[in-house]
C-alpha cells in the first residue's frame, strides 16, 4: 500500500502526489500594508529551496500551500493525516482538496471531512471508484477524538492550545 496514486490539490490548482509529502503545518502570513495577516495550511516536500542575504545562505524544504484561511486551522493537519491514513489503508487512487468556499456559508458536504474553515474531500479516479474498499473512508471523525488530539499536541509541543 502507498499514496503514490493519491494526488493533493494546492491552492493554486496543481497537485502533489501525497506519498512526497514529509510534512503538514499551517502558519500565519505576517500582514501587508492593505492586506490582512491569514493563515495557510502547507505541506512540505523533500525538495530544498535557498535563500540567502549578507548572514549567509539558508536551505529548507519547499512548502506547498493547500488552503488559506482567517483563522488558525487547528484540526487541520490532523484531519488531513487520518484522510491520507485511511485513503492508504483502502490502496485508493484519487485527489484529496482542502475546499474554503463553505467556511461562512454552509457546512461541509456530506463525504467530507471539515476542520475549521477547510473541508476535506476526496474524488476518486474513474475506474478506482468507490466501492468496498473505499466505503467509511471519508467520514466525519467523532468530535471528541479531534478535541482529545488537540490536547494531546498541545501537552506534547508543551505550548498549550494554538500553533506553534
Amino acid at each position: 500500500m502507498s499514496l503514490a496514486s493519491v494526488w493533493l490539490q494546492l491552492h493554486d490548482g496543481s497537485l502533489v502526489r501525497a506519498d512526497q509529502a514529509t510534512e503538514i503545518t499551517m502558519h500565519p502570513t505576517p500582514a501587508l500594508s492593505g492586506k490582512a495577516a491569514h493563515w495557510l495550511l502547507t505541506v512540505s516536500v523533500p525538495v530544498s529551496v535557498g535563500s540567502g542575504d549578507r548572514g549567509g545562505w539558508r536551505t529548507e524544504q519547499l512548502h506547498r500551500t493547500l488552503a488559506q484561511t482567517s483563522s488558525p486551522p487547528t484540526d487541520a493537519p490532523v484531519v488531513l493525516a487520518r484522510l491520507l491514513a485511511r485513503l492508504d489503508m483502502a490502496d485508493a487512487a484519487g485527489v484529496v482538496r482542502a475546499d474554503t468556499s463553505h467556511a461562512r456559508h454552509a457546512p461541509c458536504p456530506d463525504h467530507a471531512l471539515a476542520a475549521g474553515e477547510i473541508c476535506f474531500g476526496f474524488t476518486a479516479f474513474i475506474g478506482a471508484g468507490p466501492g468496498t474498499a473505499l466505503d467509511g473512508v471519508v467520514t466525519p471523525d467523532d468530535p471528541a477524538e479531534v478535541a482529545g488530539d488537540r490536547s494531546r499536541r498541545a501537552a506534547l509541543a508543551g505550548s498549550g492550545p494554538g500553533p506553534r
